[in-house]
């Protein structure tokens, strides 16, 4: 069964926008700072509609079986570079299609082996136990590890050279004690282009130079250019890969995991005349809706409970289901499907 985990929010109307977790490091050690507490029950008198829109829009992080068994690899994983004097530590790589939850499974990776760090080194608080980057659109050796900088909080310009940000990036690392270093995006990169081949010459030599266990994710990276050729062939032997697929619904064990999916988001709903029950009664519609995608999953109930806030009814009904507009990749394939039943 999955596990859920409620996050309280701020107000809806707020001017300022939540920053992003992985701008910085200050900003991602506040995020994992803030405590994740079990929302007041449903009959709260602190319930308000501004509280309801704000809590269903953040509402829940869902940890699927895929997250999970991503967190037993990574502890395995760190476990054996724990002390490899070589420069060839193991790695990991998260891959799956657009929407499958991979960048949410490395913020879940990251904040608990941070808070795991902090619970075992309570007298280290200027260590950086994990940082983030993301492959820039644009990719260059220099504009990656300019992101990393940033990361950091390493003041970067213009006219300094690739090696010198290289250097204060490593130097940084190292000394803020970071074991793990997450590179979301990777499936941009295309190593028989001239950029591609020196970016992905630029993550191997950082995965040398700082002794942190590095796990990379991007969009069905085994079938990517990444992968490929000798430099390929050296990723590929350093690393494994975690597939995080789209929960499926067609025989008996896959049909009760997506319910009890669906029964765990029921539970954290918090409207008041919501029918216990109604999401798994109606699994099947849901999985076609969204292809069992979990970013097209999180959408729908979502936008479901806020119109039922904002219209007053505070229930999720099959009808409030059916009129959420999903993303391009989700309406396509429900499309496909509802052809292919015709047809059948």
């Amino acid at each position: 069964m999955a596990a859920v985990t409620a996050v309280a929010g701020g107000d809806f109307f707020d001017d300022d926008v939540t920053p992003g977790a992985v701008t910085n490091c200050v900003l991602w050690q506040a995020d994992v700072s803030r405590p994740r507490e079990a929302a007041p029950p449903v009959d709260d008198p602190s319930w308000n509609r501004k509280r309801l829109l704000d809590y269903h829009s953040e509402f829940v992080t869902l940890k699927t079986r895929s997250m999970e068994q991503a967190l037993t690899q990574l502890k395995l994983t760190l476990l054996v570079n724990n002390r490899q004097r070589g420069t060839a530590r193991r790695g990991l790589i998260v891959s799956g299609p657009p929407g499958a939850g991979k960048s949410t499974t490395l913020m879940e990776l990251g904040r608990s082996f941070e808070l795991s760090e902090r619970r075992r080194r309570p007298d280290h608080e200027g260590d950086m136990p994990v940082a983030f980057a993301s492959i820039p659109p644009t990719y260059t050796p220099k504009s990656l590890v300019q992101v990393l900088a940033r990361f950091a909080c390493i003041p970067v310009h213009d006219r300094m050279t690739e090696n010198t940000i290289t250097n204060a990036v490593c130097h940084v690392l190292c000394e803020r004690r970071t074991r793990l270093v997450f590179i979301d995006d990777v499936h941009l990169l295309n190593t028989r282009t001239r950029p591609g081949a020196d970016t992905s010459d630029q993550v191997k030599m950082l995965a040398e130079r700082v002794p942190a266990t590095f796990v990379l994710a991007g969009v069905d990276v085994e079938n990517s250019p990444l992968l490929t050729g000798p430099r390929g062939a050296q990723l590929a032997a350093r690393c494994k890969i975690l597939r995080t697929p789209p929960l499926l619904n067609s025989t008996p064990e896959q049909k009760a995991s997506w319910r009890a999916l669906l029964g765990d988001m029921e539970l954290s709903l918090r409207l008041a005349r919501h029918r216990t029950g109604t999401l798994e009664r109606h699994a099947d519609y849901i999985h076609r809706l969204t292809g069992g995608v979990m970013s097209s999953l999180s959408h729908l109930i979502r936008e479901a409970a806020i119109r039922s806030v904002l219209d007053g009814s505070t229930a999720i009904t099959k009808q409030q289901l059916s009129q959420v507009v999903l993303d391009i990749q989700a309406t396509n394939a429900a499309r496909a499907g509802r052809r292919q039943r015709r047809n059948g």
